[in-house]
C-alpha cells in the first residue's frame, strides 16, 4: 500500500511504468454512491498524483480510468506513459506493442513526495 486515510487506499500493480489505484474505502460500486468526503478524497488523489507523475516522471501522457467490471468497487487507475513502453498506445492491459526501454527514476522518492502532499490535505 502506498497510502491510506479515513476515506481511500493508494495501491500499485506490479508494471514496467508507475501504475497506481485509488480505491474508496466506502463501499460503492458507482462514483454517485459515494459520500461527498470520499468523491473528494478520490480527486484530490486523482490530481496531486498526476501532477506528481508529469513532474517527477515526465511522461508523454497520463491515463486515468475508473472502470470496475472484475473488481465491482470504486477505484480508478493513474499511470504514466511513454512513447516506448511495451504497450503504448494500447493500454497497459492491450496488446504488447514491442519490447519497452523506460528507465524510470526511483519510484520510493516519488512515494515519498506523494505522501507529503495527501497528508498535508
Amino acid at each position: 500500500m502506498i497510502y491510506e486515510n479515513e476515506y481511500i487506499t493508494i495501491e500499485s500493480e506490479p508494471s514496467e511504468v508507475l501504475w497506481l489505484k485509488i480505491f474508496a474505502k466506502q463501499k460503492c460500486k458507482e462514483m454517485s454512491e459515494c459520500n461527498e468526503k470520499t468523491k473528494e478524497a478520490i480527486y484530490k488523489a486523482l490530481e496531486i498524483i498526476e501532477k506528481e507523475m508529469i513532474d517527477y516522471f515526465k511522461p508523454d501522457k497520463i491515463n486515468i480510468a475508473s472502470f470496475g467490471n472484475y473488481v465491482p468497487q470504486v477505484h480508478w487507475h493513474i499511470q504514466a506513459r511513454f512513447e516506448n513502453d511495451s504497450f503504448f498506445p494500447e493500454p497497459l492491459w492491450g496488446k504488447k506493442q514491442r519490447e519497452g526501454n523506460v528507465q524510470l527514476p526511483s519510484t520510493a522518492e516519488f512515494v515519498k513526495r506523494v505522501r507529503a502532499k495527501l497528508d498535508a490535505i
